[in-house]
């Protein structure tokens, strides 16, 4: 089974977070919500999510996708921890796939997985960072070979069933998104 790390963060943006873990759960991977300090986290809206566990509590396991939701703070405080940086290095380097939606592209480009790849965040983030070596675009969903990138909570719907079409195939996908009655 797939196994996906969703770092939680102290301000992160509640809609794309429960998007993220409810979808990938109902693909049946594997998913562990790991807060970065106490296992309940305050929302950007106000919304308590409680972890699963503690980010230093899995540090050191395998996954195949580590996925960062976005949201003020909640880019900022995931941006400033190193073991997020590192996680996102390690994952990468072992062929997994990082995945970031909304501020939290920013936090990819400080860990230096932009270069050379094509990318999307909620206007104003990646697009003002003066990333010379990365194709910015205002594409919903943007996948570069193992890196994947969406713009914000509208789109967390859409950059959660591509993660899983990534990870477990379009079948899996198309059985997902059947069951979500979308339009």
């Amino acid at each position: 089974m797939a196994r996906a790390l969703v770092p939680l963060a102290e301000g992160c943006e509640e809609l794309e977070a429960i998007t993220i873990i409810d979808l990938l759960r109902r693909a049946e991977i594997e998913v562990v919500s790991a807060a970065l300090d106490d296992q309940q986290v305050n929302c950007s809206r106000g919304v308590k999510i409680v972890a699963d566990t503690t980010l230093d509590a899995v540090i050191d396991d395998q996954f195949d996708l580590i996925v960062l939701p976005g949201g003020l703070p909640g880019a900022d405080n995931l941006d400033n921890d190193p073991r997020i940086s590192g996680l996102l290095k390690k994952i990468s380097a072992a062929g997994g796939i990082t995945a970031a939606i909304c501020a939290a592209p920013k936090v990819l480009a400080s860990a230096g997985l932009l270069e050379g790849k094509t990318a999307t965040s909620y206007p104003g983030f990646i697009d003002k960072m003066n990333l010379i070596n990365t194709r910015v675009v205002t594409d919903p969903v943007v996948i570069d070979e193992q890196l994947v990138t969406s713009r914000g909570p509208g789109t967390a719907m859409d950059f959660t069933l591509e993660l899983i079409e990534k990870l477990c195939g379009r079948e899996r996908r198309q059985t997902v998104e059947n069951a979500l009655m979308r339009p």
